[in-house]
């Protein structure tokens, strides 16, 4: 259940990325204005996901998920109403402000999880992420066929419905499937400032440097096909979207598991952010729809490991009482690469041409690997 609430989130979030840039030069955008729209979503995450993180610790994920999604709603809601470009901005706020959902479903699956199973099933919650690429895209589509508004009237609905459920469905249980409340502050406090929190730390800086260059990817790749290839419009980009959902839905099901059982979850990171730093070089140099192709394979495989890789990387690290709090740390740094990445990529873009934003996401993934803590450095299992 907790796999169909974030995958319901995701499919909302699906709806409304495609078009959102699109949406916003209605309003008479630029791309780095376009871009600024996404960027604020993540910036109002970024403030909230850590504090939503260490709340769940205390009171439990369920009701953690539920407000999230009240709020999801009520951000596409105003998202949809708006009338004027701040309007839309502040729909995209309430709606950051509320993004808490991901982090808070990674902590109850690992909760539950045998640490040897954690990797496949923090992948299986991932591709809740390519579930949302794939029926995302498609359920926009058909509703952009009525108005370029009605896609985030349709995201809204759904996230009252989510709400709903799982305001029924989910167990109201604590963190760690414990019936008492857990040592919240103290767990919080050796997540992010004990002995591990070194690495803690670390790793949330790789989630920010490789979001960065991720992020500028999804603002700007709907204004690269429409400036590449000229007679495409709504439906394509939406296709492409829905087509990388199927990708990585595939890796985050099929490879995430077995990369990290082979190589260890560092050397997967590694591999991972190398996949994508090859990718953006492609993308940046065009290539027709040939070079797309590839370019587009090789991000979503790099990126399709990466995230959940990342995430059983930061969980291997910390007690179970401070799951939470430490995946609330690195989805708000996370968040502040999404603040970066379309701020960065639309004045790139701007100045520099299509392909400038992508050479320097390859440049971000190359910095990322070398962030990749070494093999050894403390790891905290569930001592805290």
């Amino acid at each position: 259940m907790v796999w169909a609430t974030v995958a319901m989130d995701m499919v909302g979030f699906g709806i409304l990325l495609p078009v959102l840039p699109l949406y916003a030069e209605d309003f008479g955008a630029s791309p780095a204005t376009a871009a600024a729209l996404v960027a604020v979503f993540s910036a109002a995450q970024m403030l909230a996901a850590p504090l939503w993180g260490r709340l769940s610790d205390r009171i439990g994920r369920r009701t953690v998920l539920v407000a999230a999604l009240v709020g999801s709603c009520l951000g596409s809601l105003v998202t949809g109403l708006a009338g004027a470009l701040w309007v839309l901005f502040a729909g995209r706020i309430v709606d950051g402000f509320s993004g808490s959902s991901y982090a808070v479903g990674q902590a109850a699956v690992a909760d539950l999880a045998e640490p040897e199973d954690r990797p496949r099933l923090l992948g299986l919650l991932a591709a809740a992420f390519g579930v949302g690429f794939v029926a995302g895209p498609l359920i926009g589509s058909i509703a952009a066929l009525g108005s370029r508004e009605l896609p985030f009237f349709v995201a809204a609905a759904l996230a009252g419905a989510n709400a709903v459920m799982a305001l029924v469905r989910l167990p109201g249980g604590r963190p760690a499937a414990s019936d008492t409340p857990s040592p919240a502050p103290t767990a919080n406090r050796i997540a992010l400032w004990g002995s591990a929190g070194l690495v803690v730390r670390r790793l949330a800086l790789l989630s920010l440097v490789s979001m960065i260059g991720f992020a500028g990817f999804e603002a700007t790749f709907a204004l690269l096909v429409e400036r590449r290839f000229e007679a495409v419009g709504d439906p394509t980009v939406y296709g492409l979207f829905a087509a990388m959902g199927v990708l990585m839905v595939l890796v985050q099901t099929r490879v995430v598991g077995p990369a990290n059982a082979r190589l260890g979850s560092r050397p997967a990171l590694r591999a991972a952010l190398a996949s994508v730093a090859a990718g953006m070089v492609v993308l940046s140099f065009g290539g027709g729809w040939a070079g797309l192709a590839v370019a587009l394979v090789l991000l979503v495989v790099g990126q399709g490991v990466f995230g959940p890789t990342l995430s059983n990387a930061t969980v291997e690290t910390v007690g179970t009482g401070g799951r939470g709090a430490a995946l609330g740390l690195q989805q708000g740094a996370g968040a502040l690469g999404r603040i970066i990445g379309p701020l960065l990529a639309g004045v790139l873009m701007d100045l520099r041409g299509v392909g400038a934003p992508y050479l320097v996401a390859a440049a971000l993934a190359v910095v990322a690997i070398a962030l990749v803590p070494v093999t050894g450095e403390p790891v905290a299992g569930d001592q805290a």
